[in-house]
């Protein structure tokens, strides 16, 4: 037998990528995470998140869909209505959804604020917030999931101090 045949050289285990992290769909909020956001931007008086949360616990929209809402969606006289209708960007089906008198109240809170006019946009202009929110590595795959332009999208970062 030959001496060298029982040495063997130990190999390192190779950890997962995906080990302890978690990954694929995450679980909807609960009722009681979602009074607890809507309560802290009502805290922080901030008229927009809050109305831009709102919209998305009514209409269930994908965040693309969230961020490309124009005021005549929701607000075509200038202030809300009770039923909107938002085209999927996905899948180019539009969605029917009711606006809760909250988000109705959000939404005129904000519009008298911003002074935003119908055919505008509710998008932020901070296009690095945007990518830590949605949790994005690279700026490229927000600008693709917004549906942005890339000269827009440098335009917006430029701006942003980060």
């Amino acid at each position: 037998m030959h001496e060298d045949a029982n040495l063997s050289i130990p190999t390192p285990k190779q950890v997962p990528w995906n080990k302890g992290k978690l990954i694929g769909a995450k679980p909807p909020l609960r009722q009681k995470h979602v009074w607890a956001i809507r309560s802290m931007l009502q805290n922080e008086r901030n008229k927009r998140d809050q109305a831009m949360f709102n919209l998305a616990i009514d209409s269930k929209l994908r965040g693309c869909d969230i961020v490309a809402i124009r005021v005549d969606d929701v607000a075509p006289n200038g202030y809300a209505i009770d039923r909107a209708t938002v085209r999927q960007r996905k899948t180019g089906r539009p969605v029917r959804f009711e606006l809760t008198e909250q988000t109705r109240q959000a939404v005129d809170d904000y519009l008298k604020v911003s002074r935003k006019k119908p055919g505008e946009f509710r998008r932020t202009g901070n296009l690095r917030a945007v990518q830590l929110l949605l949790g994005h590595t690279k700026i490229e795959s927000t600008v693709r999931y917004l549906g942005i332009d890339v000269d827009d999208a440098l335009a917006i970062a430029e701006q942003v101090d980060v």
